[in-house]
């Protein structure tokens, strides 16, 4: 099922908020928030979400691309989470997402010659077989030579042989564009660029009852009546909820990845890699490698993570001790930055002195307050799971509650089961997301597609490998418009039909929005899509109803955002790249043509 996340739809969804009382509300359109808002959906419960940004536009749209199962986690000795992820990783590739996510080649180098080869096989050996990991081709051992032939970019003395294996790869933010868009077509109302004020109580008993928020499009104040409300915040955690979240507490790790053209390193496969005190990945992404990342703890604002020089310095130092012709600063095209919200509370976990490397990548819902759960934690490729078990905790309450105040509206479906005592089970393993039904049949038969299209052969896999079957959608739009068939300036090979297409189907109300996440323009060229702004705002303005003053506010503010970054990685520390950072954009304010949230 799919649905289009066009203005028309947030108009509608706002407008239940205000009028309805649901289910279940989400707070944060991260990966979770999404996934959670579909788990509900799919169980025949009613639905909103609020996001006060971007659909991704935290952590969730700058993760290292990659599903999979961690194998760093073997050697913390955490079989069960990496057991979950490539059960995930399988269930993704083969069911709900093969649209999405493709399994992707990595090169383990060895150094050792005794050790190293039994130790890290036996752990790739266990890869290949725990939960899912069939899902991919097994692991096989390589001499240096044949080592060096998949990988000539590497120093010859930097390995004494080497280990193949697989993963998975996906767009983290088109994954979840497509999950927002598949809770949408389930019946959820869905709403960025609202943000959360405060949580509505019952008095005495505490109960929360809905939230406070505001409309930052045109201002309006909103009261959304929730049976329960869940928080999928990430770093956010905290802010607005303040006391209620218990005993849960979330220490930010900044991970920072830089991207560089793929002639530069000479590889037909990614790299991994072991660092003092995690790992190196050198992941293949189109024309570019992802070279990621780190993993510090960040005190300061999480809505403005910043990357310094000291981060893109160190990437650059362990990716060159392996490489024959260094990387230089010159090479960089892109850098971004994403903090992951660990937990740092609770039995079995580091305490407050340890490194972010050493908290567990497990996550942790607290329901503590009647009417609320919140989750913490987790990784990208266990999204489903971390969705799961939050609505399952949702659900218990709501069986609880039904018993002292019985469902009104459109919450039938949860009394009725919280009345019978059942929690309705999740569905999501097999709920296909938005692109993936008929995917398998237009690949096949994209030769002709492209011949009946007028498109190249590889824009059309291209351009499948992005939208899936919804690339029908695409092609509609530029046989009724031919001049979104034409490249975006400076961007290609992105389409105009793309930026369209990301406001009327996909939710995007700002310049950044597609720029950064509905494509990837931000971190895959030199100039951060500078160029291509003018062509792409031209574009959205007829389709979002902006006039010339806020096509060129658009404009300006991309520019100072990008102008921050650059600024950020110019410093030495993070504490002056933060500063910077937020002085470029507090200074921007005044020119932004949203409300900050």
């Amino acid at each position: 099922m799919t649905a289009a996340l066009s203005p028309e739809h947030r108009a509608a969804s706002v407008a239940r908020m205000a009028a309805e009382r649901f289910d279940i509300v989400v707070v944060g359109g991260g990966v979770t928030g999404t996934g959670a808002a579909l788990d509900a959906a799919t169980r025949g419960l009613s639905v909103a979400l609020i996001e006060a940004t971007d659909y991704a536009a935290g952590a969730s749209s700058k993760s290292s691309k990659l599903i999979h199962g961690g194998l760093r986690y073997l050697e913390m000795l955490d079989f069960g989470l990496v057991r979950e992820a490539l059960t995930e990783r399988a269930v993704l590739l083969t069911r709900i997402a093969p649209h999405l996510v493709r399994p992707v080649p990595f090169l383990w180098p060895l150094t050792h010659r005794l050790w190293e080869r039994p130790y890290v096989g036996a752990g790739l050996l266990l890869y290949d077989t725990l939960g899912g990991g069939r899902a991919v081709p097994r692991s096989r051992h390589l001499s240096r030579t044949r080592a060096l032939e998949l990988a000539p970019a590497l120093r010859p003395d930097a390995l004494v042989g080497g280990i193949h294996f697989y993963d998975a790869q996906e767009d983290d933010a088109r994954m979840v564009a497509c999950l927002a868009r598949t809770a949408a077509a389930h019946g959820a109302a869905m709403a960025t660029r609202v943000a959360m004020v405060g949580l509505l109580t019952l008095r005495p008993s505490g109960r929360v009852t809905g939230i406070t928020a505001s409309d930052l499009l045109n201002g309006a104040d909103l009261e959304i009546r929730a049976r329960h409300v869940v928080l999928a915040t990430g770093a956010w955690t905290g802010g607005a909820a303040g006391s209620a979240l218990g005993e849960l507490q979330v220490r930010p790790s900044k991970g920072v990845h830089i991207v560089v053209p793929r002639h530069r390193i000479a590889m037909d496969t990614g790299l991994l890699t072991r660092t003092e005190n995690s790992v190196l990945f050198v992941i293949p992404w189109g024309d570019h490698w992802l070279i990621g990342d780190t993993d510090t703890e960040w005190p300061y604002d999480p809505a403005h993570p910043a990357a310094s020089r000291a981060d893109i310095d160190y990437l650059l130092a362990k990716v060159n001790h392996m490489l024959r012709e260094p990387l230089t600063a010159d090479d960089i095209e892109g850098v971004f930055v994403g903090l992951r919200p660990l937990v740092a509370a609770g039995a079995g976990r580091a305490g407050p002195g340890a490194g972010t490397t050493k908290l567990s990548r497990e996550h942790s819902v607290d329901s503590s307050v009647p009417g609320l759960s919140v989750i913490a934690g987790g990784k990208y490729t266990t999204y489903r799971v971390m969705a799961r078990d939050l609505i399952d905790a949702a659900v218990r309450d709501l069986a609880g509650e039904s018993g002292n105040a019985g469902p009104a509206g459109a919450a039938g479906a949860a009394g009725a089961a919280g009345a019978a005592g059942a929690i309705p089970a999740s569905r999501t393993h097999q709920v296909p997301l938005a692109g993936a039904e008929g995917f398998a049949e237009l690949r096949a038969a994209r030769g002709q597609i492209a011949r009946s299209s007028g498109l190249p052969v590889t824009q059309i896999e291209r351009l499948l490998g992005r939208y899936g079957s919804d690339v029908t959608d695409l092609l509609d739009l530029m046989a009724r418009r031919p001049s979104l068939k034409e490249p975006i300036p400076g961007a290609g090979p992105y389409l105009s039909a793309e930026i369209v297409y990301g406001c009327t189907h996909e939710g995007a109300v700002s310049l950044d929005d597609v720029l950064s996440r509905r494509t990837r323009i931000r971190i895959e060229f030199r100039d951060r899509g500078a160029d291509a702004a003018r062509h792409a705002a031209a574009l959205m303005a007829p389709e979002l109803g902006w006039d010339a003053s806020r096509v060129a506010a658009e404009i300006t503010r991309y520019h100072e955002m990008i102008a921050a970054d650059l600024a950020a990685e110019s410093m030495p520390d993070d504490r002056s790249a933060f500063k910077v950072a937020t002085q470029h954009l507090r200074a921007s304010r005044s020119t932004s043509p949203l409300r900050p949230p």
